[in-house]
């Protein structure tokens, strides 16, 4: 039963991959509960249309032995694998080893002419994710939980998360049942991390529907891809370049219009965050200059004007 309802939920994410040339699927595999779930549900479901890849970020001395394990379990089952090494830059950890890790995957799967990318996403984290941003007051952006179904970033390659309606619990059974035995990464007990007090919490909120909130976390991830795309016509038809900078007209609703500002902003080599953008917004509707890091922004005649600031010239004697 479990491997038709998987083999239900990958058919309806991904249709292409019930073509008689028989596509084949890369798994995201790092050893966790999760994506040992998946590997089994996806080599039952897909017999020998697999492949497999566990990325090592070089951030903890358990990683290697981890990958080894997978790769071992990988030999057992007749599926290929790899084990992708990673360097992460300092700086914003996870976000360097989440573009580390999708670029290391996009290159393995081109190499290996794979159809499509699946990763192990479930219900637990869509709620978790959902309910830290919430508690941080995070826009529809910041709310939007990951989507079923989008594209390996940089890249025209599927990227499917065929288990966003199971539960971590389901899941783990699952891997008991086969006798294996799942990686921990000690970060995910600890009470330091936000995610790992949430999960704590969330242990005993027997109260909470979890499949709903992850549901509520998908619908708001399709309302953030309807304001991108009023964000996208409300550039096309309101935003002009000129010699003095862009001029913005604003026509939109304000959520709308704080996605064209960050576009703008960007467009001159800024990235402010979202409370940036919100006081910009205002300062400019109260017809007030501002500015935002090297940008500045000014209320004219045709329409708010965005420009970079004019390079400060140095003082005597300076550099």
């Amino acid at each position: 039963m479990l491997v038709e309802r998987f083999a239900a939920d990958l058919a309806r994410l991904w249709p292409e991959g019930q073509r008689r040339a028989a596509p084949v699927l890369g798994l995201a595999v790092s050893g966790g509960g999760d994506s040992l779930a998946l590997l089994l549900l996806a080599h039952a479901a897909l017999p020998g249309r697999v492949r497999v890849a566990t990325v090592d970020h070089g951030l903890r001395p358990e990683a290697a032995a981890e990958a080894a394990g997978v790769a071992a379990l990988c030999a057992r089952l007749g599926v290929g694998h790899a084990t992708l090494a990673v360097t992460v830059e300092p700086g914003n950890v996870p976000a360097g080893a989440r573009a580390a890790r999708y670029a290391a995957l996009a290159a393995w799967a081109a190499a290996e002419g794979l159809a499509a990318l699946a990763t192990a996403h479930q219900a637990d984290d869509q709620a978790e994710t959902l309910l830290m941003r919430l508690n941080r007051a995070s826009g529809v952006a910041g709310l939007a939980g990951v989507r079923a179904r989008g594209m390996v970033p940089g890249t025209r390659l599927a990227l499917l998360r065929p288990l966003l309606g199971w539960r971590r619990a389901e899941l783990a059974g699952m891997v008991a049942a086969a006798g294996l035995v799942a990686a921990d990464d000690p970060a995910n007990a600890d009470p330091r991390y936000d995610r790992a007090r949430l999960r704590a919490e969330l242990t005993g909120a027997a109260w909470l529907d979890v499949p709903a909130l992850a549901a509520s976390a998908a619908h708001l991830a399709e309302a953030d891809a309807a304001l991108d795309w009023a964000a996208g016509r409300e550039w096309a038809e309101a935003v002009s370049k000129g010699p003095l900078g862009l001029t913005y007209r604003p026509q939109a609703p304000r959520a709308v219009a704080l996605r064209v500002l960050a576009r703008i902003a960007a467009d001159l080599g800024e990235e402010p965050r979202g409370g940036q953008l919100a006081r910009l917004f205002d300062t400019l509707v109260a017809g007030q200059p501002a500015s935002l890091g090297h940008c500045v922004a000014r209320p004219g005649p045709d329409g708010w004007v965005f420009q970079q600031a004019p390079k400060r010239r140095a003082g005597p004697g300076g550099a």
